[in-house]
């Protein structure tokens, strides 16, 4: 497909899991990509997966730790040096460092969720808009956890609630230029949702919530993304689309 031909997309958090998926089908898709990850070893390893489905100098890697300002300027500009501009901006990244009751979430930790799960896709928004051409669009990764918050990770579910609300207000205050979406995915199999997916015990009270039966893989989640930041979708903003198996989350 071409879809995305002669976009270019920035994807946080890119070198594994959904946001590897991601950055796999914009580029299959046409897009040029940039991919970050907080690890250079990572990006690199990624960069070389990602060789067969692009071509030469259409995908390049740089290490970016989210929550430091000049690491998220580093990335947006090499992106524009390397590519002369940014259409599609997919905010990613996200940490869970404390399981348990809400209340019992430590400061450290709840602050840490705060500036890598909101904080950074906020600032990356404003960092990269002075960037951004007429048309251009932004997907955040937010959860299903955002609509039905999950057991043993509130703090978490309440930083991806605040995604969808960012969202919202960000949709109303950048339209008709630019877009603003999200997809909030179930439980996905990936190195991330390990505790939900190896417990046995766990595993299975979760797939009982699950109509179609199986965890979701993180190329369930890529070709959403896909289309919500081509031009096929240039009447959708403010939208979070769910993708989740069938889970329970709203009318």
């Amino acid at each position: 497909m071409s879809r995305l031909l002669n976009k270019v997309a920035v994807v946080t958090a890119s070198t594994e899991g959904i946001g590897f998926a991601i950055a796999k089908q914009l580029c299959e898709d046409g897009a040029k990509v940039a991919v970050s990850s907080r690890k250079e070893s990572n990006v690199n390893n990624a960069l070389k997966k990602l060789e067969k489905f692009v071509d030469g100098g259409t995908c390049i890697g740089v290490p970016c730790h989210v929550g430091k300002t000049s690491d998220r300027v580093s990335l947006i500009d090499k992106t524009v040096q390397q590519f002369g501009k940014i259409d599609i901006l997919v905010s990613n990244a996200a940490v869970n460092p404390t399981f348990g009751p809400l209340l019992n979430t430590d400061e450290n930790s709840f602050e840490k969720m705060l500036d890598i799960n909101i904080k950074s896709a906020f600032m990356l928004v404003k960092e990269v808009f002075p960037h951004m051409n007429n048309g251009g669009a932004i997907c955040f990764v937010s959860s299903i956890a955002g609509f039905h918050p999950l057991p043993l990770i509130g703090a978490y579910s309440v930083t991806k609630t605040a995604l969808l609300g960012l969202t919202k207000a960000l949709a109303s205050e950048l339209a008709p230029s630019i877009r603003v979406n999200c997809i909030a995915p179930g439980i996905i199999d990936t190195k991330f949702s390990t505790a939900l997916t190896t417990n046995e015990l766990v595993s299975s009270q979760a797939l009982s919530q699950i109509p179609i039966g199986r965890f979701g893989q993180p190329e369930d989640c890529a070709p959403l993304v896909s289309f919500l930041c081509s031009d096929e979708a240039r009447y959708i903003t403010g939208e979070t689309v769910i993708v989740s198996g069938g889970m329970p989350s709203r009318l």
